[in-house]
């Protein structure tokens, strides 16, 4: 029997109003979960170079921002650049995101008004901390396309502290994606991590627990140290193995190493193939658990496979 998610009580009208409408609209979430999203590559608005390089890139995802790497006085102009540049088109079957500047500020407001609608996948928005921050951010989407997602920072100690009602809200708004951003969490938390981010890591699982039980997909957060590579790729390994879909990048030549984790290996693959024909096989018919490689393998293995195997034929497309 499913049992609804358990919302503080703080919350649970605000979840309760939303739930009313669930039908009418349909999450985003699980719509878009298929899609390759290994790499989320961060490039500045203000910067006409980046943009102009933007569509030459092999990163799964772009993200157009306005936010912390624009200075306040160029805001106004990056935001019509982003715009401009995703109007335009030609970036293939990547998603394109625009991160906006936050409804508190100056220029929150007119950054949604002008990014609702030019074409974007999603809206990406930072510091959600809280159930009524996604609710504020899926009303003032109320009369945008259909098909925008809104993808939220996870960056903040209280939103740590609420993952659960917070997803709670992926099968009733826009909402389908988490980014954690380490950067915020460790000013707020005055923490100082290491190269192996051990401070980190239990929120990381964490997060990644609760975007898995409300259906979200999860990219890990950035490596700001972008010219060490070696670094770079260990946190790609650490990220891939608590379970992240990908990581956000800021710099082209964290791309390559990116793909090369997040992406499926041979071996894997052939793995998962077995699996697929073993469980296909007459005498497995029926069985919930068989003999694969001289192991036991079971059904979720199989899920498993399967899932490797259709992401790994959406990334060859």
């Amino acid at each position: 029997m499913t049992q609804t998610p358990q919302i503080p009580q703080s919350d649970a009208a605000l979840f309760t109003a939303l739930q009313a409408d669930t039908a009418a609209a349909p999450p985003l979430a699980a719509r878009f979960a298929d899609r390759p999203r290994r790499s989320a590559l961060f490039m500045p608005a203000s910067n006409p170079r980046a943009l102009a390089k933007a569509r030459s890139l092999p990163a799964d995802i772009i993200v157009l921002d306005l936010e912390d790497a624009v200075a306040p006085e160029l805001k106004d102009e990056a935001r019509d650049a982003a715009v401009a540049t995703v109007y335009s088109g030609g970036f293939g079957h990547r998603e394109v995101v625009i991160r906006v500047n936050g409804l508190d500020t100056p220029w929150g407001a007119e950054d949604l008004a002008a990014v609702a609608g030019c074409g974007a996948d999603a809206i990406l928005v930072p510091k959600v901390s809280s159930p009524a921050d996604v609710m504020a951010w899926n009303e003032a989407l109320s009369n945008a396309p259909a098909e925008l997602q809104l993808w939220a920072m996870i960056e903040s100690c209280a939103s740590v502290l609420r993952l659960d009602a917070i997803g709670a809200l992926s099968g009733s708004t826009r909402l389908s994606l988490w980014m954690v951003g380490t950067n915020d969490l460790a000013r707020e938390m005055r923490a100082r991590p290491g190269r192996d981010r051990a401070v980190f890591q239990p929120l990381l699982t964490f997060a990644v627990a609760a975007a898995r039980a409300h259906g979200l997909g999860i990219l890990d957060a950035v490596c700001n140290d972008f010219r060490d590579l070696d670094r770079f790729r260990a946190e790609c390994e650490q990220g891939l193995m608590l379970g992240f879909d990908g990581k956000s990048l800021i710099h082209p030549d964290q791309i390559a190493p990116c793909h090369a984790v997040f992406t499926p290996s041979a071996e894997e693959l052939e793995a998962a193939q077995r699996i697929l024909d073993a469980f296909a096989a007459p005498e497995a018919s029926g069985k919930g658990a068989i003999r694969v490689d001289g192991r036991m393998v079971e059904l979720l293995h199989l899920e498993e496979a399967k899932r490797l195997i259709a992401l790994a034929r959406k990334i060859s497309e």
